[in-house]
């Protein structure tokens, strides 16, 4: 709490009178990143009308808000650090935003609620993966081949759910 305080030129007692403790100042922090990410995510989605362009849109928006707030991003998600051990309600919104798009990809084959949350998770993991490979081990190799391997791997999914 004195970091932060110092941070941003306060005392510790007046940060108390607004938080209780670190994890609440976390939990506004997280609610806030998915606020943001949730807007990032229905603008890449406005840009396109077919649901695989959208979707495919979306995951870039994704993977450009954790490099372009990456302190916020590992807030969010706890990557090289503790997070927020409490889901605040704006996280159900990317995760909503996605599985109405995936299940409009896969409409013609009807696919189950556990389904279309299952083809998220695969997309999730991958995305997020690459993205928490490239938070903690910046190499020279990975940035001269992050766009094509991300590209591949959202491709290859819309492709595997058609």
């Amino acid at each position: 709490m004195r970091k932060i305080a110092d941070r941003i030129e306060y005392t510790a007692p007046i940060i108390y009178e607004y938080f209780s403790n670190k994890d609440a100042i976390l939990q506004e922090l997280t609610g806030k990143g998915f606020i943001k990410l949730t807007k990032e995510l229905e603008k890449a989605r406005a840009k396109f009308e077919k649901p695989e362009d959208q979707l495919e849109a979306m995951w870039m928006a994704y993977w450009d808000f954790a490099f372009t707030d990456t302190e916020m991003y590992q807030v969010m998600f706890g990557v090289q650090m503790s997070c927020c051990s409490q889901r605040c309600s704006a996280s159900e919104a990317p995760y909503r935003l996605f599985v109405a798009v995936i299940a409009e990809i896969m409409k013609n084959s009807n696919p189950t609620e556990e389904v279309v949350k299952q083809k998220y998770f695969t997309f999730f993991s991958v995305i997020h993966g690459l993205i928490a490979i490239n938070i903690i081990n910046k190499s020279d190799i990975l940035e001269t081949i992050n766009n094509q391997i991300l590209k591949d791997a959202i491709g290859g999914i819309i492709k595997s759910i058609q």
